[in-house]
């Protein structure tokens, strides 16, 4: 992304943060116990992460490392707190403003306990953004149109994974048709089922 590693090319992870924030908005108390694509997890664990990422990765940005940015978000089942409807939109404006910093896409950062450079941890970020979002409005019938510069920033980063046998978190991926949305194919490299819905 960057140009001889000098200056780096910064994503605005601002719109897609707004956009899996006015999901969560939209979400009913009676749809916190709904399943959703992601195995184990329930609407209120997809929230519980989602806040649980936009914290560590806020950290990764501002490179305040800690129990927020150390600890493996597979460790424990993540679930909502009391407050959770007004500290996720919070956590994730405060995730995508850390993230507005180019010294954020500098040097070393951490994120889930793991290491990596801070131009990589920002596009990973956009990942779990782009990928979570489609989670939770798949889990709660929501219409769901991603921001397209952290779509592609998405795909580009999934994309070169597609034959590794060893992907780690991402699980082997859904073979989609040639040609398919940009979106599906995201979703398809993320180990997903495009077509998965809630009542099938």
């Amino acid at each position: 992304m960057g140009d001889g590693g000098t200056t780096p090319s910064i994503l605005d992870l601002g719109p897609q943060a707004l956009i899996v924030a006015r999901l969560a908005e939209e979400v009913g108390e009676e749809q916190l116990d709904a399943v959703t694509p992601c195995p184990e997890y329930a609407v209120r664990h997809l929230l519980g992460h989602l806040a649980g990422l936009a914290t560590a990765f806020r950290d990764a940005g501002r490179k305040d490392f800690g129990a927020t940015t150390d600890t493996d978000p597979t460790s424990r089942l993540p679930d909502v707190t009391p407050g959770w409807r007004a500290e996720l939109p919070k956590v994730l404006g405060e995730l995508a403003e850390a993230w507005r910093d180019p010294a954020a896409w500098t040097g070393e950062t951490r994120a889930g306990g793991v290491d990596l450079p801070g131009e990589i941890a920002g596009i990973v970020a956009a990942d779990e953004l782009v990928v979570h979002g489609w989670d939770l409005a798949r889990a709660t019938g929501r219409p769901y149109a991603p921001d397209a510069a952290a779509l592609n920033a998405a795909y580009a980063m999934l994309a070169p994974t597609a034959g590794d046998p060893d992907r780690g978190i991402f699980g082997p991926a859904v073979p989609v048709p040639e040609g398919a949305p940009l979106l599906d194919r995201v979703i398809g490299l993320s180990g997903r089922d495009p077509g998965w819905g809630a009542g099938g």
